[in-house]
């Protein structure tokens, strides 16, 4: 299936001026960010500016005046010594890539912004995301940037991000089919693993093979770093170290997911490696009959409060029945279960739903119940990609077995 194009792009755009009702969006795509030393971290864009543009390089902007039903993309300033080391995308491949009305200098834009703020005393942008006082690791400074020279020129500056997360919740029938595209490799990385899961030594060969596994189609790479736990590590939410030996009668968990077409995905499936114990395989079905209540439960019209209420009441039954918990013991079951049970997925592997009160058709989730064992030293986790349907729900990864 071809990849998006500027039709994609520019629909995108239509339906994002319908919200805008007559007003102004200017946002900023990602800037480079600092890896070590004098070596940047590779780029991936912003979801929403990717989104409505299709570029994938740094330090874009992009203006959509609703007024007008007109767009523009803002280029870089690179100085020839910079062009010399640095990819950069051409003004004529911006506007074929995106479908954009024109390509201006920032010099140019700057002009065409103090000009419309005669007539537009609100613009809107592309903020930080929702609870980023909580991520712990520093943020990309371009929407900051952003809002601050916007700050200095119109009277009033509005966050446009929740509307474009209402918009992107909904996913159009080809971005299901490119999502579906990436679920399907994501589902051949780990069958590949299982099926030679006895000849692996360390992990890290483990996350070879499955990078191997995705650039050897063209893919753009994991849609985040690899989660490959082993034993104890198992019991950590997001363990990323990639110099274990696997040990016979561990578990293995595995969280992985591709960027492919634009889109994420993430799958969490946790294997015995050799036979398992007792123990794990009664933890094991606990959280696997826990999955399936839950997924049980979606359908359009589910109110999500009630959804995450429930969800959390059965996985509560699983952890008594396992001995972990009594009834009412609340921090001990966040303990266990320190996670949400869903996240949205799209371009982002975590994607906003733009705060439903309802699951709708057309919008993509994770269900990924768990239980992490400290004491115990093990863990177990297990996710699938959900589909909203007009009548219920499609699992997107039914084809990988969740057999331990």
């Amino acid at each position: 299936m071809k990849s998006p194009n500027s039709a994609f792009f520019a629909g995108n755009r239509k339906t994002a001026m319908s919200k805008l009702q007559g007003g102004l969006l200017v946002m900023a795509g990602y800037a480079n960010m600092q890896h070590v030393n004098d070596v940047e971290v590779p780029f991936v864009q912003e979801g929403a500016f990717w989104y409505l543009s299709g570029v994938e390089f740094p330090n874009w902007w992009l203006i959509i005046d609703s007024k007008r039903q007109k767009s523009w993309l803002v280029e870089p300033e690179i100085d020839d010594k910079h062009r010399l080391f640095e990819e950069s995308l051409s003004r004529d491949d911006a506007i074929k890539r995106s479908g954009v009305d024109g390509v201006l200098s920032r010099d140019d834009a700057k002009v065409m912004l103090r000009q419309a703020s005669g007539t537009h005393p609100l613009v809107y942008t592309v903020g930080y995301p929702d609870h980023h006082e909580h991520f712990g690791f520093t943020l990309n400074p371009a929407a900051r940037e952003m809002k601050d020279m916007l700050s200095r020129t119109f009277k009033s500056v509005r966050d446009f991000r929740l509307e474009l997360a209402k918009i992107r919740a909904i996913k159009q029938d080809c971005e299901i089919k490119w999502m579906q595209e990436g679920i399907d490799l994501t589902v051949k990385a780990f069958r590949d693993v299982r099926s030679k899961l006895e000849s692996y030594k360390y992990d890290y060969q483990i996350n070879a093979d499955i990078t191997h596994t995705f650039l050897n189609v063209g893919a753009w790479g994991h849609s985040f770093d690899p989660i490959i736990a082993i034993g104890p590590d198992t019991a950590i939410v997001h363990h990323f170290s990639k110099n274990n030996r696997l040990k016979k009668g561990q578990p293995l968990l595995m969280d992985i997911g591709v960027r492919l077409h634009g889109y994420s995905s993430d799958l969490t499936r946790t294997y015995s490696i050799g036979k398992p114990t007792d123990r794990l395989v009664e933890v094991y079905d606990a959280v696997k009959r826990a999955q399936l209540e839950i997924m049980d439960m979606l359908r359009p019209g589910l109110s999500v409060t009630e959804y995450h209420e429930k969800s959390d009441k059965i996985l509560q039954e699983k952890y008594i029945e396992l001995g972990l918990m009594k009834s009412g013991e609340t921090d001990k079951f966040n303990t266990l279960f320190p996670h949400s049970i869903s996240h949205g997925l799209g371009i982002d592997v975590h994607e906003s739903l733009g705060r439903p009160q309802y699951f709708q058709p057309g919008m993509v989730l994770m269900v990924e119940p768990g239980v992490y064992l400290q004491d115990e030293k093990f863990g177990v986790r297990i996710e699938d990609i959900i589909l909203i349907t007009d009548n219920g729900y499609k699992n997107l990864s039914a084809k990988l077995s969740t057999d331990l």
